[in-house]
C-alpha cells in the first residue's frame, strides 16, 4: 500500500433491504456471479491502491455476517443508524483522526472501476473540498405537474447523473454531518449546504447502481463477458 493511501478511508453504507431485487436478503449480501455485492464493492475500492481502509456500515444484526465475508482485508464493520445519513455518520465516527480524505461509496455499485476511485481521490488531494463522479444525462428530461402533465422540457446540457464514490476532505465532511438538519441521500448535498464548492470528475457507466433484477442481470452479463463493456 502506498503511504498516502493510509490517510484515505472509505465509508460504505450497506443497509439496503434489497426489496426491489426480490432476493429475500439485503442487497449487499446478494451474490453477483458467485461473489456478494458487498465484497465486490469493497475490493473495488481497495484495488484502486489509493484507499487504505474501508468502514462497512450495516444493521447491527448483520455485522457478523459482513465481517465473515471480508477476511484479511483492511476493513472495519460497524452498526449503522436509522437512515443513510446516520449510517455514514457512524462510519465517520469509526475513522481515526489521521484520515485526511474520506470517500462515501454505495455498496450497490459493485462494478465501479478503480480508475474512478483514483480520479476522486486525486481531485480531493489537489484541493477540492468535495468531489463527485458524474456522467452526462443522455435522456430527454421532462418536468411534470402533480397530474403527470408535462410542464416543460429541461435543458439536459447542464445536467449530470451523480455516482459514487464521493470524496471529501475529512474535516469538511464531519462538519457537514454535524450540522445536518435532515437525512440526505447524497453527502455532497450536505457539503453544498455549507457553501463549499463541489467539483465533478468523469464517472463511468460501469459504476451503475444495482437496484432491480434487470440491473443484477446486466452486471452478471458484463462480468461473464456476454455483452460488451458499456460506454
Amino acid at each position: 500500500m502506498a503511504a498516502c493511501a493510509e490517510r484515505v478511508a472509505a465509508v460504505l453504507p450497506a443497509a439496503g433491504s434489497g426489496a426491489r431485487l426480490g432476493a429475500g436478503v439485503p442487497k449487499a449480501f446478494v451474490e453477483l456471479a458467485g461473489v456478494p455485492v458487498l465484497v465486490r464493492a469493497v475490493d473495488g475500492l481497495l484495488d484502486s491502491g489509493v484507499v487504505g481502509h474501508v468502514v462497512v456500515v450495516v444493521p447491527a444484526e448483520q455485522a457478523g455476517a459482513a465481517s465473515a465475508m471480508l477476511p484479511g482485508r483492511p476493513v472495519s464493520v460497524v452498526p449503522g443508524g436509522a437512515d443513510r445519513t446516520a449510517s455514514v455518520a457512524a462510519g465517520l465516527a469509526a475513522l481515526p483522526p489521521s484520515v485526511e480524505v474520506v470517500l462515501v461509496h454505495d455498496a450497490a455499485r459493485p462494478l465501479t472501476p478503480p480508475a474512478v476511485v483514483e480520479r476522486v481521490v486525486t481531485a480531493v488531494r489537489a484541493g477540492a473540498p468535495a468531489v463527485i463522479p458524474v456522467l452526462p444525462v443522455t435522456d430527454t428530461i421532462k418536468q411534470v405537474d402533480g397530474d403527470g402533465t408535462v410542464v416543460s422540457t429541461v435543458d439536459r446540457s447542464a445536467l449530470r447523473a451523480v455516482q459514487t464514490p464521493q470524496g471529501f476532505r475529512a474535516g469538511d465532511l464531519r462538519r457537514a454531518h454535524a450540522g445536518a438538519p435532515d437525512p440526505r441521500t447524497d453527502d455532497a448535498g450536505l457539503v453544498e449546504a455549507l457553501g463549499d464548492p463541489v467539483t465533478t470528475v468523469e464517472g463511468d457507466p460501469l459504476a451503475f447502481k444495482v437496484t432491480t433484477p434487470w440491473d443484477l442481470r446486466i452486471a452478471e452479463l458484463l462480468l461473464a463477458g456476454a455483452v460488451e463493456r458499456i460506454g
